[in-house]
């Protein structure tokens, strides 16, 4: 019986290092791309080479590419953060007869393809004035990256006591204000790290930008997407470097800040 054990152990351990491969082998192959001497992409590179990246920071249509994704993630986190907080209080707080429903539309943009959403949100803002504008990038990165945000904060929020809530009330806080000065700074680093995955998601999104970029304002995956069509470079797979090393950078002080915090907790409870 043990036997069988520790070959279903070391099959299961195979089939996830074959994945985490799988996932990796295209880093593996973009990296060195980006250093390439040559105005083609080719793998392994030829020479060694900084040109790609400073011509990217050099180009003033990649920047202002770069410039109207990072405003988009920017509003797109903030906005999502408020409504998303706002809406998994009154999910998880709430008695409502609709917060099955909601749950379901909450993980619609998750199973409806990107494709789809990105197809009836073009027709949708074609109607009503707001395709190729920044209100309607954010209302659209909104819908994608909502369910990231409720499912983050949702699991901070699950571990925190009404009562605590119950008791401010009960010495005359209304109940915003308990929210703000008891449930809030609990939940804090939840929040935050549910913005950081907004603005991930924002600043990376490609499908959703590709309908709704204007003919002059286009963000930098649409504008990467143009790139490839008309001049593929290694100036793509340079881009794509600094988006990983962007996304990792991220995730990282999301990881520092709930760290910290739970630290300071542990040291408030021992004092």
């Amino acid at each position: 019986m043990s036997g069988r054990r520790q070959t279903g152990s070391l099959a299961l351990s195979a089939y996830v290092y074959a994945v985490l491969a799988f996932i990796m082998l295209p880093l593996v192959i973009i990296v060195p791309m980006s250093f390439g001497q040559n105005d083609f992409l080719e793998f392994p590179p030829t020479g060694f080479t900084l040109h790609w990246y400073f011509e990217y920071f050099g180009d003033r249509r990649w920047q202002a590419a770069t410039l109207l994704s990072l405003k988009i993630a920017v509003l797109t986190a903030i906005c999502t953060c408020i409504v998303g907080t706002a809406a998994t209080y009154a999910m998880v707080r709430g008695t409502g007869r609709f917060a099955t429903l909601f749950q379901i539309l909450l993980i619609g943009p998750i199973i409806v393809p990107h494709i789809a959403l990105a197809v009836g949100l073009y027709l949708l803002f074609q109607k009503v004035g707001l395709a190729g504008t920044t209100v309607g990038f954010v209302l659209a990165h909104m819908v994608l990256a909502l369910p990231f945000v409720v499912f983050t904060v949702a699991a901070a929020l699950g571990r925190v006591d009404a009562d605590l809530e119950a008791a401010a009330m009960s010495c005359g806080a209304s109940r915003f204000t308990a929210f703000r000065l008891v449930t809030l700074p609990l939940i804090l680093p939840n929040v935050l790290s549910g913005a950081l995955f907004a603005f991930i998601i924002s600043f990376d999104e490609p499908v959703v930008s590709f309908f709704l970029s204007g003919i002059r304002d286009k963000t930098l995956p649409r504008r990467m997407f143009d790139d490839i069509e008309q001049n593929l470079t290694p100036i793509i797979p340079a881009i794509a470097v600094l988006l990983i090393l962007l996304s990792i950078a991220i995730l990282l002080g999301s990881y520092a800040l709930r760290s910290r915090v739970r630290s300071s907790n542990l040291a408030t409870n021992n004092n």
